[in-house]
């Protein structure tokens, strides 16, 4: 076996691994069973949820509950993005918030992205949550200024984003979310909830299945 096909087995192996340990991660030890029964459609989007993507039918809707600084909510993150982009226009993608207490910048890096929502950039600063959290996240230190940099890199208004920081609505955004994600039955991240009912995907094959079935394919 050559070097380069042995490299490339091992990245297959380790992202099959990954996808695998989606929900296992941040999960309880001993998951609790998937509530068969609808959540209501208002504990999961409200008007001013973030849609990441939106079908114009609104017939099919794929909520995620997350933390930025939650391992497996990285590891979904390319299955996600991935299905954005082959369900676009059929699916409606949305982010809720959901930090998790251990988590030492959590919410921290949710107030940072719901900062930068109010200037328009919601999925700009989602993108770099995921794209950097190895270098920010399991740190105890506070990591406010390196997200104070992200919004830099951003282009956006440092005055306005340090003032969305410190207003407490931002804060109470925040916490709204986490407010309907328990009150959905959310123990851990990433959580997903597909047309009011609760999504237990150990891979992205089992997301698309899922979505499949909703759009009657």
């Amino acid at each position: 076996m050559t070097k380069n096909l042995k490299a490339t087995l091992t990245v297959v192996l380790v992202a099959a691994g990954v996808l695998a340990l989606l929900l296992i991660v941040n999960r309880p030890s001993t998951p609790e069973p998937v509530a068969q029964s609808e959540v209501p459609a208002e504990l999961l989007v409200r008007e001013n949820s973030h849609r990441l993507s939106t079908a114009p039918d609104g017939r099919v809707t794929l909520v995620e509950f997350l933390d930025f600084e939650c391992e497996s909510c990285r590891a979904a993150y390319p299955a996600i993005e991935q299905l954005r982009a082959e369900y676009a226009g059929r699916v409606t993608f949305v982010a809720r918030y959901f930090p998790i207490p251990s988590h030492a910048n959590a919410q921290n890096a949710a107030i940072a992205v719901e900062a930068a929502a109010r200037q328009g950039r919601f999925e700009g600063m989602y993108r770099l949550m995921f794209d950097t959290q190895s270098r920010w996240g399991e740190q105890q230190v506070s990591h406010a200024a390196t997200f104070r940099g992200f919004a830099a890199d951003l282009g956006l208004d440092l005055t306005a984003y340090d003032r969305a920081v410190a207003d407490p609505a931002t804060l109470e955004r925040v916490r709204a979310d986490q407010r309907d994600g328990h009150a959905a039955g959310v123990q851990g991240t990433p959580t997903f909830f597909l047309d009011g009912l609760r999504l237990d995907p150990r891979s992205i094959d089992d997301l698309r299945a899922a979505l499949d079935r909703a759009l009657g394919q």
